[in-house]
C-alpha cells in the first residue's frame, strides 16, 4: 500500500512506534445492489473492499470516494456511514506499528469500469453477491451490514 507523505514525515520523528490512524473502508455496490466491487491486494492476494488512510483535514466520505477512484478507477457516491470500529494493532513488514479507527461507508457506483488503478491491487472487479470469493471476517461482516438496509451506523461496545 502506498504510504501518505504525512505518515512518512511522522515516521521520521517516531520511528516504528505505534501510530493511531484514521482510515476508511468503502463497500461499493452497483446500482442494482446485486454486485459488490472487490480488489485483490498486491501484498497478500486477499480480496477486500477498498480501504485507505484519511489525509489530514480531509472529510472521511471524501477520503473514501478518493480511495475508490485511486484504487479502482471508478466514480462513486457515498450513501451513508455504516460501521465504526477500532481495528487490532498491526505491524508492517518494515516494523512500523499502527492501529486504525475505521469508518466504513456504503457507496454506490456512478461511472467507470473497475481496474487496478494504482499498483496497490492486482485486480478490481464486480462480484455477484451469491458468487463471492473468500473474505476476511471483517470484510464479510461489513458487507452484511451494507446489505442489511440498516440506516444508522453501527459501533462496538
Amino acid at each position: 500500500m502506498a504510504t501518505p507523505q504525512f505518515v512518512l514525515n511522522l515516521r521520521r520523528h517516531i520511528g516504528h512506534a505505534l501510530l493511531w490512524m484514521s482510515g476508511v473502508t468503502a463497500v461499493v455496490l452497483d446500482r442494482s445492489h446485486t454486485h459488490v466491487l472487490l480488489v485483490r491486494r498486491a501484498d497478500n492476494g486477499a480480496w477486500t473492499h477498498i480501504t485507505g488512510i484519511i489525509d489530514p483535514g480531509e472529510q472521511p466520505a471524501v477520503a473514501a470516494a478518493r480511495e475508490v477512484r485511486e484504487e479502482a478507477g471508478i466514480e462513486t457516491r457515498m450513501v451513508r456511514l455504516i460501521d465504526v470500529c477500532t481495528l487490532p494493532e498491526m505491524t508492517y513488514d518494515n516494523g512500523d506499528r499502527a492501529q486504525y479507527l475505521d469508518l466504513c461507508f456504503l457507496a454506490e457506483h456512478l461511472s467507470g469500469e473497475p481496474h487496478p488503478a494504482d499498483g496497490e491491487n492486482t485486480e478490481a472487479r464486480w462480484f455477484a453477491l451469491d458468487e463471492l470469493p473468500q473474505l476476511s471476517e471483517r470484510f464479510a461482516e461489513q458487507l452484511q451490514i451494507a446489505l442489511s438496509g440498516r440506516l444508522q451506523a453501527g459501533f462496538r461496545q
